[in-house]
């Protein structure tokens, strides 16, 4: 599990393979330090397994669901990546709940200029905006965020100095493509009512 909270960005190093399958090494000096083989590390949104460590390299492998699911296929060498190591127990939850499982890909509409900081709009896919509400979360390229607006096809967020700082949502631009994640706790809402008969319209 993760929190959504950035560690820091880092820089892919190789990236080989296709569809089938994608070879990834990220080179992260301090996520490297903190990682032992086999656990779990988020490279942009997506839970990843550190397969092995040299040095500031974690090299992972992302097979053909996650590729179907995220951006990590259109990844190329030089490219920044927002990184977290998986929360250990005891660490402080300074974000909400993130699994690193990618639900779908949105768009960027429009980035507009907010006192000191960024609102981004995003097209998203209706399986992600039906766990949306205004001031809940959501997760951007593995970075939790408040859903500022929300529209029919789209939501919004408002980004401060420190998130444009620590990752990569200062570089977004219309028409990006980025990986979205809904707060799985209204995922669990859903089923859960669901399993009773009480949603909406029964």
């Amino acid at each position: 599990m993760f929190t959504g909270i950035v560690r820091e960005l880092g820089r892919v190093v190789s990236v080989e393979g296709g569809a089938g399958g994608l070879a990834l090494a990220v080179e992260a000096a301090e996520s490297a330090s903190h990682l032992g083989v086999g656990e779990s590390v988020s490279i942009a949104g997506v839970c990843l397994t550190a397969e092995s460590i040299e040095g500031v390299r974690i090299s992972m492998h992302a097979v053909p669901e996650t590729l179907a699911r995220s951006t990590l296929g259109r990844l190329s060498t030089g490219d920044a990546v927002n990184v977290e190591p998986a929360v250990r127990a005891g660490e402080a939850l300074g974000g909400h709940y993130v699994q690193g499982h990618v639900d779908a890909v949105g768009r960027i509409q429009s980035v507009e200029a907010e006192g000191v900081g960024l609102k981004v709009f995003v097209e998203a896919p209706q399986e992600v905006l039906r766990y949306c509400v205004e001031k809940g979360s959501i997760t951007i390229d593995g970075v939790s965020l408040t859903v500022a607006e929300l529209g029919l096809e789209e939501f919004a967020v408002a980004l401060v100095p420190h998130t444009l700082e620590a990752t990569t949502l200062s570089a977004l631009a219309p028409g990006q493509e980025v990986n979205l994640e809904a707060d799985v706790l209204a995922k669990y809402v859903e089923r859960f009512l669901g399993a009773r008969g009480l949603r909406s319209g029964e």
